[in-house]
């Protein structure tokens, strides 16, 4: 009967209440003893200039929220501001990369924004105002959204309203560069409660992901041509690998009574039916010609647990089992943000309702302390 609960939970798409007993999540304690600073800085330990990106601090506000820590998350969103945003997170988008200069100088790198980091920013400070009740926080979210729609919303021909990657470099004469794993389909939805120019923004979201993948297989970068067809990317061509699994791991997430949830998830099956084949995730793909190669790291498997989770229970089982066997170095920080995305929904510490509103456990768990 305890099995035929838990099997009826997963079908719904609701919590699982394995971790209710203490209300703690290991992996996210983990990675920020390991990964954050005391200060409030994530750091990516795999480059030589130790950097910090706007990725990583929207990641690490996220995870916080998650895990309902309010110290922390006020500690990342400071850092964020005073580093990232000039002071004043209203004024300016914040610079997608900071590090060690080679003159040994710690400051930013490159000041362009990143908008899939601004998105996650303004959706975790949305949300931590609701469901913390702290309206200065949902004050910063609106003011930054509206900021990222000003400079980097676009109209774009065949496929309607879409956000660029950046405020810089991704127009020219012969279209548009655009990323489809910058676009979570929940984020948007939930923005959609804000303003109808999101609910535009989150319907052609959902034709750009149909449209650049006709394998059912995500490109990391395409073009978006001036005669509204999608192309491939003039510096990545049709390849799919670290920033294409993102893809997958934000559809599985989709709440199953989220808009376009079952056709978005067919869609993307193929993958799902390769690492059944393959008894891993691929590293790369080839969007194009639906070709695989590699073995992707655990971070991978990790990433496509909740995908698994609708379209393949045995694969699901079998990504579980080799993440078991193959744990995550302390310092990897990538595949750990993967991890904490893809267990961490995996194993009930979150979900996203149909209007993409954050779910945590800990709103409803019966926590013991």
């Amino acid at each position: 009967m305890w099995r035929a609960l838990l099997l009826c939970l997963c079908c719904l798409g609701l919590p699982l209440p394995g971790w209710a007993a203490t209300c703690a999540w290991p992996a996210w304690e983990s990675f920020r003893q390991h990964l954050v600073s005391d200060d409030g800085r994530v750091i990516d330990p795999s480059s030589p200039r130790l950097i910090t990106t706007s990725e990583g601090q929207s990641y690490g506000l996220f995870f916080a929220l998650v895990g309902n820590d309010r110290a922390s998350f006020a500690l990342l969103l400071r850092w964020t501001v005073d580093n990232l945003a000039g002071g004043d997170l209203e004024r300016r988008l914040p610079a997608w990369l900071w590090g060690r200069h080679d003159d040994g100088r710690w400051a930013v790198l490159d000041a362009n924004n990143a908008s899939d980091s601004d998105l996650w920013i303004a959706y975790s400070l949305l949300e931590a105002g609701r469901l913390w009740q702290v309206p200065e926080y949902r004050r910063q979210g609106l003011a930054l959204l509206w900021r990222s729609a000003a400079q980097t919303l676009r109209p774009m021909p065949q496929l309607g309203l879409m956000l660029l990657p950046g405020d810089i470099g991704f127009e020219s004469e012969a279209g548009w560069r655009l990323n489809p794993s910058y676009l979570p389909p929940q984020l948007l939805d939930r923005f959609a409660l804000e303003a109808p120019v999101w609910a535009d923004l989150a319907s052609a979201s959902r034709r750009l992901l149909l449209a650049s993948a006709p394998r059912g297989l995500a490109p990391d970068w395409l073009l978006w041509r001036r005669d509204g067809q999608p192309a491939a990317d003039p510096e990545h061509g049709e390849e799919g690998d670290y920033d294409a699994i993102r893809v997958y791991l934000w559809l599985g997430m989709l709440a199953p009574d989220a808009a376009e949830r079952a056709a978005l998830q067919q869609h993307f099956a193929p993958m799902a039916r390769l690492t059944a084949e393959r008894g891993r995730p691929p590293e790369r793909i080839d969007a194009a010609r639906g070709s695989a190669e590699g073995g992707g790291p655990p971070g991978f498997s990790a990433a496509l647990l909740p995908l698994l989770a609708a379209l393949d229970p045995p694969a699901l089982a079998a990504q579980r089992a080799r993440l078991k066997a193959e744990p995550l170095a302390d310092d990897a920080y990538y595949n750990r943000v993967l991890a904490l995305y893809g267990e961490g929904w995996d194993q009930g510490f979150y979900r996203f309702d149909k209007d993409g509103r954050l779910l945590p456990a800990w709103q409803t768990a019966p926590c013991k302390n």
